[in-house]
């Protein structure tokens, strides 16, 4: 789907990738930008940034991991936005953690945001996506959807879990006009490492030789290239689609060299 003139959601909005999706959008000719965070100052920095620059931008403050949230977001598309054509579903939470050292809170936390919070604004947006016989849903994931390692346990299982949705999702969608996107990412320089050291301690050193992280930018532009070339599937970057390939082939050996080379205890 060409991004020129469509109406853009984009989740997880406040800073990282979300705030550079939302540049690299409004740049490729968004005619409206519609951003969701939990985090009011940074959320509106944002979208005073894009108004400056000329965008049709707005904020709109929630929490997606609480059901009442969602229907407060959709109720205000509504009234405020009209159709949209393109969610892009980019929230998520959570610490780099082993299980037994999660609370349950956390544990729930990982799940709700993002599979839950994707699950639920993706089922009240389509619909109206349906009728109109198009539209575009992008899931942000990382490759924990394929790939797992010691000391990430809930991350990694909602990671899965996201992958699984846009599975069954691109599936419910064949040949009704709306197209699905999941991408997975390798490493992205966002506040999400700074705000968690623990979790970039915990990145396996197999990883760490092998991939660069991506900027922002660059993350944000393989998923526009993903969306307007309606590619099912994305990978970024180019070293981590090979791993991938390679995994395909050879799982036993890139997940052994993953567990081997992770975190301990």
């Amino acid at each position: 789907m060409k991004i020129a003139g469509k109406t853009v959601v984009i989740t997880g909005a406040s800073s990282g990738l979300g705030a550079a999706l939302a540049q690299r959008m409004w740049r490729a000719g968004a005619a409206r930008l519609i951003l969701l965070g939990r985090h009011e100052a940074r959320l509106n920095q944002v979208v005073r940034a894009l108004q400056a620059d000329g965008a049709d931008a707005h904020a709109v403050l929630a929490d997606l991991s609480h059901e009442d949230d969602v229907h407060a977001v959709v109720d205000w598309l509504r009234a405020h936005a009209g159709p949209v054509d393109i969610l892009v579903n980019n929230a998520g939470a959570g610490a780099w953690n082993f299980l037994e050292d999660s609370t349950f809170a956390e544990i729930r936390e990982a799940m709700a945001v993002p599979y839950l919070a994707a699950a639920w604004l993706s089922s009240a947006l389509l619909p109206a996506m349906r009728q109109r016989q198009r539209g575009h849903i992008v899931n942000i994931s990382s490759v924990a959807s394929t790939l797992v390692w010691p000391g990430a346990t809930a991350y990694i299982a909602a990671c899965r879990a996201m992958r699984g949705l846009s599975d069954a999702l691109a599936a419910d969608l064949r040949g009704s006009g709306v197209h699905l996107t999941h991408y997975e990412s390798g490493p992205i320089e966002t506040p999400y490492w700074a705000t968690h050291p623990q979790s970039r301690a915990r990145v396996p050193g197999i990883a760490r030789l092998l991939v660069r992280p991506l900027s922002a930018d660059e993350a944000a532009d393989a998923i526009i290239r993903g969306v307007e070339g309606q590619r099912r599937h994305v990978v970024a970057p180019v070293m981590m689609a090979a791993v991938l390939r390679l995994h395909r082939l050879l799982p036993w050996a890139v997940q052994g060299l993953m567990v081997r080379t992770g975190f301990r205890l």
